[in-house]
């Protein structure tokens, strides 16, 4: 028999994470190791425990849950990351998979798809629920195709927090909203989007639109 697949459960709402821990560990398939609600807390326990697959909400009150995947799948690289959140758009979907996750399920459907989820990633395999449209999924292979064919040095040249920054502004978020978002001053949203500037060798909001774009880092139809 082989061994259990180890999972952890990183989720702000202590009854819902509570809920899908009870429905994971009732299956017997996997031994949950523990749970946190917040990302320093996540990173922590995931460091000290090791799962082999980690169940990450995007939005978390100290830090991005897209950040969290990135740092989890670069410090423990046999780690899973399966992203259980309410979020349904095209961009927060490619960014999450982009940083590293490997499963997206909508919390909406969760308690249907995490245990088909969990599976597929102990197996190696991707997870998309089914909960998520078609089209969607079409958008995110459409822009990962643009990234391969246009990828551009001067966007490489930005630091990872920098190119959060850039997808958001581009997006059309406001300074104030992204220092909410990233739970950062909005002084510190200001410095970066002067770096990004700089680096991009741009002058205008309309020409970073242009650039994010033409990378598919955002897609056009969320400006029409």
């Amino acid at each position: 028999m082989k061994p259990k697949k180890t999972v952890i459960f990183i989720d702000d709402h202590p009854v819902f994470r509570k809920g899908l821990k009870a429905l994971v560990a009732e299956g017997k398939t996997y031994d949950v190791l523990g749970e946190a609600g917040s990302a320093g807390e996540g990173l922590k326990l995931a460091l000290a425990v090791r799962p082999d697959i980690a169940v990450v909400d995007l939005s978390l009150p100290d830090r991005s849950g897209i950040e969290l995947i990135r740092d989890l799948v670069h410090r423990l690289p046999s780690c899973r990351a399966l992203v259980v959140s309410v979020h349904e758009k095209t961009d927060i979907i490619a960014d999450a998979f982009r940083a590293g996750a490997r499963g997206y399920v909508v919390k909406d459907s969760a308690e249907g798809s995490i245990l088909a989820a969990l599976d597929a990633l102990a197996e190696d395999e991707y997870y998309m629920d089914s909960a998520v449209s078609a089209q969607v999924v079409k958008n995110i292979l459409r822009r990962q195709t643009r990234n391969i064919q246009l990828t551009d040095g001067r966007y490489e040249s930005l630091t990872a927090r920098e190119q959060e920054v850039m997808s958001l502004l581009a997006q059309g978020r406001t300074v104030r909203e992204i220092a909410e978002k990233l739970s950062i001053s909005q002084k510190t949203v200001e410095n970066h989007r002067s770096n990004i500037y700089s680096k991009l060798d741009i002058h205008s909001s309309i020409d970073l639109v242009r650039f994010a774009v033409k990378l598919g880092i955002v897609d056009m139809d969320l400006w029409k």
